[in-house]
């Protein structure tokens, strides 16, 4: 029998990325190029949107009236939290020690660099800045007032709140929970049904996402900031391949047999600027990856909230880079204040494009720099938003293993298996 040609949808995205980007460049600066193409990334991303709290909900449900102890989700909880924070130190960390020692703010004419107007930011900034401007502000935003309200807004702590309270629910009730279980376990199995729907439309999504993005600045107008996007990847590699790598050493695992697992899903990430776009396909292959359901479904969303290290990386590095354009010599204590303030502001986010530099924008004022300079690198933040996504993506592949195999229950024969599928089907 004839084996029938299938065209991995990796490729399928790769392609739509290329085309994309060569279409932006030949149509750059033609507004036409907008008008027929972001409706096909608003689209994708409306679609991404949709699935994802239905997904959330019921894994995190799942997850939690699974484990059915509430000791040992707290224990979960507590090592998962305490993991999280430790990881996205060190990513500010690296930001703040590579843009100290590369300098890329240093020496550069502010007038060659391209301007883009911040003003739209502003309104969301204040929302962001007034849901997350210290603990207590994030502790009472936690607890939802109207759970659907949250839902329509897209709370993603207020979410995760009320899924594991309703969960610990469930499980508490013992036998009488069990039809409730059983009905989450019926969307969760529909809603990844969709996932696997919706994706087919991603090489559309992503064709019309980076055709508009490049068409507006078009590739030569990056060369000014060249110097910044560079020492970003670079940056951003080196935290994946050294720290994050590292930490899969640690727990016996190779880092390339997770980019091969999720390389589908990452160049989606990268192409989109959007890690809620992956969410449901993250959790179910780390689940094929060898980690349990409960885990899995509890960590991965919580991450999306409290693991964005690719987000923090960039702010911190990005804080300074401004600084260094305004020839603003910031101290240690300014840094170590800035630090702590990206540690806060950085929690409950939600996986958007852009929502990084908003957050970004409420942060800077604290430590003495001008909110003006980032009109200079709003122009291509959608670029360096791609990269970020891409180390976000990765750092919570890579915590549901860590939290998997810090519990012991993380399946090593079930992690050969589905490499040894892989690498049959390729």
């Amino acid at each position: 029998m004839k084996k029938k040609f299938s065209f991995p949808l990796a490729y399928q995205i790769l392609v739509g990325l290329i085309l994309g980007i060569v279409v932006g460049a030949i149509f750059y600066g033609n507004p036409a190029v907008e008008t027929y193409l972001q409706p096909l990334g608003t689209i994708f991303l409306n679609m991404i949107k949709m699935i994802v709290v239905p997904i959330i909900v019921s894994t995190l449900i799942i997850g939690v009236a699974g484990t059915g102890d509430m000791k040992q989700l707290g224990k979960l909880g507590g090592k998962t939290l305490i993991y999280f924070e430790v990881v996205t130190t060190i990513a500010i960390l690296v930001g703040l020690l590579s843009a100290n020692i590369f300098q890329p703010g240093a020496g550069i004419d502010m007038s060659s660099l391209v301007k883009t107007d911040i003003n739209s930011y502003v309104e969301t900034t204040e929302q962001v800045s007034g849901q997350s401007h210290g603990i207590l502000d994030i502790l009472v935003g936690i607890v939802p007032t109207n759970v659907v309200s949250a839902m329509a807004s897209g709370n993603m702590l207020a979410i995760i709140f009320f899924s594991v309270v309703f969960g610990l629910g469930v499980a508490a009730v013992g036998e009488k929970g069990k039809p409730v279980l059983a009905f989450f376990e019926g969307v969760a199995d529909a809603m990844f049904w969709v996932t696997n729907f919706v994706m087919k439309f991603a090489p559309f999504g992503v064709f019309g996402l980076i055709g508009v993005t490049v068409s507006k600045f078009g590739l030569a107008s990056l060369v000014p900031l060249g110097k910044l996007m560079i020492l970003v990847y670079l940056t951003m590699a080196f935290f994946i391949l050294v720290v994050l790598g590292g930490i899969a050493k640690l727990v016996g695992i190779n880092i390339f047999h997770l980019f091969s697992v999720l390389k589908e899903e990452l160049i989606l990430a990268y192409s989109t600027s959007s890690s809620e776009s992956v969410l449901p396909k993250v959790i179910e292959k780390m689940e094929k990856f060898g980690c349990p359901k409960d885990i899995v479904s509890f960590v991965v969303p919580t991450g999306y909230s409290f693991n964005l290290d690719g987000s923090t990386l960039y702010q911190a590095l990005a804080a300074i880079f401004i600084a260094q354009m305004y020839g603003i010599n910031l101290s240690i204590s300014e840094q170590i204040t800035l630090i702590l303030v990206l540690m806060v502001t950085s929690k409950g986010i939600a996986g958007v494009p852009g929502v990084s530099f908003v957050v970004l924008l409420a942060t800077l004022g604290t430590v003495g720099i001008p909110l003006e300079g980032l009109a200079f690198i709003a122009g291509v933040d959608r670029l360096l938003d791609m990269a970020r996504t891409v180390v976000n993506v990765c750092g919570n592949s890579l915590a549901s293993i860590v939290m998997s195999k810090w519990e012991g229950r993380f399946d090593v024969t079930k992690q050969e298996q589905y490499i040894a599928s892989l690498k049959k089907a390729a």
